[in-house]
């Protein structure tokens, strides 16, 4: 028997992430009901199970209007989705000049999220012209708000003195932030300073974090630089790295 939710039922957004969690199908039609009473954050996460489908069937064009209510409404987060439907062409055609914008929008309003992505196309020049310092004063103030993609991103600024003085010591700081913060490639990169360090056992420990955590294109890259590592336990990570690659890869099939 399936549950029906009421429209004196509607939920706020805290609690319908907690049944999205318990029951998909449920969440989705107490999202639903919520979305269309005008509750932001539902109308955030209408988009987001619509994207990928979850309790409900996949539809990202829909997708797209939801995450456009919501932004409209002043959702930040929306606005930051809007930008990755935009940029990753889910749901829209592909435009990276738009996805600039919507992630611009969000940034300025202290999304860290946003401030990330905006920084990603700042720093390969994609929909916007080429601004490394930009990009870089983005991740640092996206890192320090917490964000641990962003918080790798600066280590690595500071390790390579990429449009900034060269800090190693800042830069491990940062690398060790992100991997605690649970981002794979800070976890990655982590591991190579202790690695380099001598100290096997945890580089080790952080390898396999990140191979938990990892996605494809991660464990492509990942994988090969493994090889050439100085450490022979560190290198025998290269054939863990490349089987996981395999079964995610399979997937996609």
């Amino acid at each position: 028997m399936s549950y029906q939710l009421r429209r004196e039922e509607v939920l706020d957004g805290d609690q319908l992430k907690a049944m999205l969690e318990e029951s998909p199908a449920r969440a989705a039609q107490a999202i639903l009901i919520a979305a269309r009473e005008g509750v932001l954050d539902a109308q955030a996460l209408l988009g987001q199970i619509l994207l990928d489908g979850q309790g409900i069937e996949q539809d990202q064009p829909l997708a797209v209007r939801w995450f456009d209510i919501a932004a409209r409404g002043g959702h930040l987060m929306a606005r930051n989705m809007l930008g990755r439907c935009h940029e990753h062409g889910w749901g829209c055609t592909a435009d990276a000049a738009v996805a600039a914008v919507h992630y611009r929008l969000a940034a300025e309003q202290g999304l860290d999220w946003a401030m990330y992505n905006y920084a990603n196309l700042l720093a390969t020049g994609r929909g916007v012209s080429e601004d490394q310092k930009q990009a870089l004063s983005l991740y640092r103030r996206a890192a320090e708000s917490g964000h641990a993609k962003s918080m790798n991103l600066l280590g690595r600024y500071l390790e390579e003195g990429r449009h900034c003085p060269v800090d190693p010591v800042a830069a491990v700081n940062w690398y060790r932030c992100s991997a605690l913060g649970g981002d794979f490639r800070g976890q990655f990169s982590y591991a190579a300073v202790l690695a380099e360090e001598g100290n096997i056992d945890a580089a080790l420990g952080w390898l396999h974090k990140a191979l938990a955590g990892g996605n494809i294109n991660f464990l492509r890259v990942s994988s090969e630089s493994l090889l050439g590592a100085r450490h022979p336990q560190i290198r025998a990570m290269a054939q863990p790295y490349r089987q996981r690659l395999a079964e995610l890869a399979s997937h996609l099939i």
